[in-house]
């Protein structure tokens, strides 16, 4: 992945999760790096809507031909919507990570809490030292 190709309109974690606020909450996601780490993804877990999420805890997994990975909630948050098309299309994570390949989106509480965030040009420095 190059400077260019990662969305600089979210916010990101040191876990490779990434964040996009919108008009209605957030929208979470892991990121390019994340996927191309699994490989090919074969299930994820995702919590029920309803459920309420806590920054920095863990919401669910995703499970790959070579491991099964923790996520964890970039913010806290009830979980309004998860993706219902990686139920029968997990790969959407490989091939559309920061579109088609979303996780949960997350319902603005009055007073979200926040994991450590990093901008784009933050993680992308991040990425560089794991090299």
């Amino acid at each position: 992945m190059t400077d260019n190709t990662l969305p600089q309109d979210r916010s990101y974690t040191s876990e490779h999760i990434w964040l996009l606020e919108d008009d209605d909450g957030f929208i979470v996601g892991i990121s390019d790096f994340a996927q191309a780490q699994l490989q090919e993804v074969v299930y994820v877990d995702m919590p029920a809507v309803g459920d309420m999420l806590e920054a920095g805890k863990e919401f669910g997994s995703v499970e790959s031909m070579k491991s099964v990975n923790a996520l964890f909630s970039p913010v806290s948050g009830k979980v309004a919507a998860t993706n219902a098309s990686l139920e029968d299309q997990p790969g959407l994570v490989n091939s559309d990570c920061y579109g088609q390949g979303w996780i949960v989106r997350l319902r603005k509480t009055d007073a979200p809490q926040t994991a450590p965030l990093l901008s784009a040009e933050e993680y992308q420095k991040f990425l560089g030292s794991l090299a």
